[in-house]
């Protein structure tokens, strides 16, 4: 059965509108066909009504909050209704704050500067780099890689029950690994972390334009993720939750928006008194368009439905796993286990394969995008892959030839947006290139695996 029929029959919505559905590439084999953006878990294409919404307001385009004149005030009302949507489609409590920023990178650091003095940070070595790294000025306790949820949460307990002495705490955790796609029991985690005083900051990057993320049910006190991670552009981001911390902390960045009264000193120095709000870590001129773009993806999904989008995800899942489970010679990386709960993220390597030689021949040969390396979370594949997980690596591709084993991975993503034919083209394209090999021959250049040009292969 085709996954269009199979995916009929389980009456599940349509995939969403998106940016570059139509985009054609060409084939260095002759020919073109439509791009298959299946690297969603790097960056989901943007949705065509977020597209439409900000292209609407684009005319009106005023600066906020020091603007006396209409596109001004309108720009401001936009922005500050983005901030209550986005603290809606988080359902944070009454006390929270969201503070916009770049990127989860951007929130992450942000927190990481806000931490009390003392504050012990504990991580898994599971993490992304964005919830791994930024942590510079504490002490951090990485936490090895668990091999079941409840597993997870019994380190955690005996890592934040030894800790000395007991002074602040902070727990940093994925939601669904950006290697995996598995989820990770964040409610029992946040539980365990308040337990015994510490609290929790939830790295939603993968899961929000996934699943519903709710601050109250999950019981977090703050969550981070990415515009475009959930189908708007890139360069904006969030960091909501309790507000204390960020309060009492320096202003991330010192500027104009974050001061609310600025006085010279008699001695030529400058007293300034912060703002106590979200403003006081957005200082300059914000990105408006870009908040406007994530509270656009926020309504969407919410009016799509997570229900249905996460039934058709669901389905795209088992398509793709029952898939590669026909090719022998793949296997997919897993942390919990086949029976875990997972997002659209599958990672694999390929017997007798170069992982990077294999992505490039997806795209040259099949026009298929999807991603190969290391993903930014080195320990943890480099766990998966069964290696030491402090060895160096980068987040490319090594400098492997095509044929040359490699210590990475290929990853495939979807999402909302993902037609059928995406997912069948990507199953048609492994079970050839791993049966009849590449049609292409390849080459190394600046640490990636490319079509050589100057001759097919034999």
């Amino acid at each position: 059965m085709s996954v269009s029929t199979a995916a009929a029959d389980q009456s599940v919505c349509a995939p969403l509108p998106v940016l570059g559905r139509d985009v054609t590439v060409p084939l260095v084999t002759g020919g073109e066909v439509t791009y298959a953006a299946l690297d969603y878990a790097a960056s989901a294409p943007a949705l065509q009504r977020v597209w439409d919404d900000v292209a609407a307001y684009a005319p009106y385009y005023g600066s906020v909050h020091r603007g006396a004149g209409y596109l001004s005030q309108l720009s401001t009302d936009l922005f500050e209704n983005a901030r209550r949507t986005v603290a809606g489609f988080l359902d944070c409590r009454e006390t929270d704050q969201v503070v916009f920023t770049r990127s989860t990178t951007d929130s992450l650091n942000l927190l990481a500067a806000a931490l009390p003095a003392g504050c012990r940070v504990f991580v898994f070595e599971t993490e992304h780099h964005a919830s791994l790294l930024p942590w510079r000025d504490a002490e951090v306790t990485c936490l090895d890689a668990p091999r079941t949820p409840q597993q997870a949460v019994e380190t955690l307990e005996r890592a934040l029950a030894d800790r000395d002495p007991h002074g602040p705490a902070l727990v940093c955790v994925t939601g669904a690994s950006n290697v995996t796609g598995e989820l990770w029991p964040v409610r029992e985690l946040a539980a365990a972390a308040h337990a015994h005083g510490a609290r929790i900051v939830l790295d939603a990057a993968q899961l929000a334009p996934h699943h519903p993320v709710s601050v109250r049910d999950l019981d977090v006190d703050w969550v981070a993720f990415s515009g475009h991670k959930l189908y708007a552009p890139f360069g904006s981001g969030v960091l909501a939750g309790r507000a204390d911390w960020l309060r009492e902390a320096e202003p991330y960045l010192a500027g104009g928006g974050a001061s609310r009264k600025v006085t010279r000193r008699a001695d030529g120095g400058v007293d300034v008194e912060w703002h106590d709000s979200a403003a006081r870590h957005e200082a300059g001129s914000p990105n408006v368009i870009g908040a406007y773009a994530i509270a656009s993806a926020c309504k969407a999904l919410t009016e799509a439905g997570f229900e249905d989008l996460v039934a058709r995800e669901r389905y795209l899942i088992d398509t793709v796993r029952a898939g590669l489970a026909e090719v022998p010679e793949v296997r997919v990386l897993s942390l919990f286990g086949d029976d875990a709960p997972r997002v659209g993220v599958i990672s694999f390597v390929v017997e007798g394969w170069n992982s990077s030689h294999f992505a490039a021949a997806l795209s040259a040969e099949y026009g298929i995008g999807v991603r190969d390396g290391l993903f930014c979370a080195h320990p943890l594949v480099r766990t998966l892959l069964g290696s030491d997980p402090q060895t160096q690596g980068e987040c490319g591709a090594p400098e492997a030839a095509p044929g040359e084993k490699s210590l990475n991975a290929i990853r495939v993503s979807f999402g909302a947006g993902t037609p059928d034919e995406h997912v069948e083209r990507f199953l048609t394209a492994v079970q050839e290139l791993v049966r009849d090999g590449a049609r292409w021959n390849y080459r190394t250049e600046d640490g990636r695996c490319v079509p050589d040009t100057s001759a097919a292969a034999a």
